[in-house]
């Protein structure tokens, strides 16, 4: 069951949610989630549009924030339902107790279970299994010595600027 149409739109969620995360765009961290969904993370427990607004919040005090995905396991369970697992990095610029920039990095799995209504998959059941953590001084000083572009949050971001691109 499930076609491979499925399957994409799926993997378009946690990308879209990651993207979210990363840009500050609570609308779009909320949109991937069914209203009535519900959102178990440890550290949250609730409906999406109190743990999109509780990630702004979590988020917005760290100079940069980078998640990436891992492997992406989906099983449908019937047309309309599918479970999966999701595999993340996460990197965020924090600041230490003393003033100093770290390298904070959180990986683990989303054990999720989503559920396509009408024509559209959205999240019903997400939640959060940390594996491992580090924090480290910041290691990326050549940042402010070579002109790299950086990634910036919404709509600052070049994502945004799409006729630039033309």
């Amino acid at each position: 069951m499930g076609s491979a149409l499925d399957r994409f739109a799926i993997i378009d969620l946690a990308a879209l949610y990651m993207r979210g995360l990363d840009r500050l765009d609570e609308a779009l961290v909320a949109a991937q989630f069914w209203p009535d969904a519900r959102c178990e993370y440890g550290i949250f427990n609730g409906n999406p549009a109190d743990f999109a607004a509780f990630c702004m919040a979590a988020l917005q005090g760290h100079a940069r924030n980078h998640h990436m995905l891992g492997q992406h396991v989906i099983a449908f369970t019937g047309p309309d339902e599918a479970y999966g697992e999701v595999y993340y990095q996460a990197y965020h610029r924090v600041t230490g107790e003393d003033g100093s920039p770290r390298d904070l990095f959180v990986a683990g799995r989303y054990v999720d279970r989503y559920e396509r209504r009408g024509a559209i998959w959205k999240i019903a059941y997400r939640s959060e299994l940390v594996d491992w953590v580090r924090d480290d001084p910041a290691a990326d000083a050549m940042l402010t010595e070579a002109p790299f572009i950086l990634g910036r949050r919404k709509p600052d971001d070049p994502l945004y600027k799409r006729e630039a691109m033309r």
